[in-house]
């Protein structure tokens, strides 16, 4: 499920660019970069955030930074996120493109949750049996939470798959105390 459909919607009209133009990976790695510089310079975030400044002087500013870095397109594709005053939305943006792009490139984003850091081999063997059991190259991202115990659980797009020894464990209390008893 999405979280934002204007975010998802820029995203693919971006992406439509990319497929004319055969620059994908280009654009992806500008949306990163951009991304990344919102998140790690508040300064930058608060000049393209503000209501008050002018956006022509935020054009200004994002036409600099990127001009001769990148496709005049994408920088073009700046210009209407910010003429529309989307500007709060590019993290998403670059968030569902990059979806898009894993999507067209038949990679699945996954996120694994285990109660203990993996060794390298746990990791890879997490990874390959993800990639066969879902039929796609898997990208794991792994999260560490103790409270589920053992086991794994397993989210991607609106899907999870629960096999802690925590929720094995709530449903053996169930099944012993009867189906009155909530767990």
């Amino acid at each position: 499920m999405r979280d934002n459909p204007v975010a998802r919607s820029y995203a693919e009209a971006l992406f439509a660019l990319g497929q004319k133009t055969d620059r994908h990976k280009e654009f992806a790695a500008a949306l990163l970069a951009l991304g990344t510089l919102l998140a790690a310079e508040p300064g930058i975030r608060h000049f393209l955030h503000s209501p008050q400044l002018d956006a022509s002087a935020k054009k200004a500013a994002l036409r600099n930074a990127f001009a001769g870095r990148t496709h005049p397109l994408f920088v073009n594709f700046l210009m209407i996120v910010l003429d529309k005053r989307r500007e709060r939305i590019l993290p998403e943006i670059g968030n569902e493109y990059r979806a898009l792009l894993d999507e067209q490139l038949g990679l699945l984003n996954v996120q694994v949750t285990l109660a203990h850091e993996p060794d390298e081999r746990a990791e890879e063997e997490i990874t390959a049996e993800l990639s066969r059991i879902l039929g796609r190259t898997v990208i794991a991202h792994i999260q560490i939470e103790p409270l589920i115990l053992g086991g794994i659980i397993v989210r991607y797009g609106d899907r999870l798959m629960d096999g802690s020894l925590r929720r094995k464990l709530i449903r053996l209390r169930a099944s012993m105390l009867g189906p009155n008893v909530l767990a």
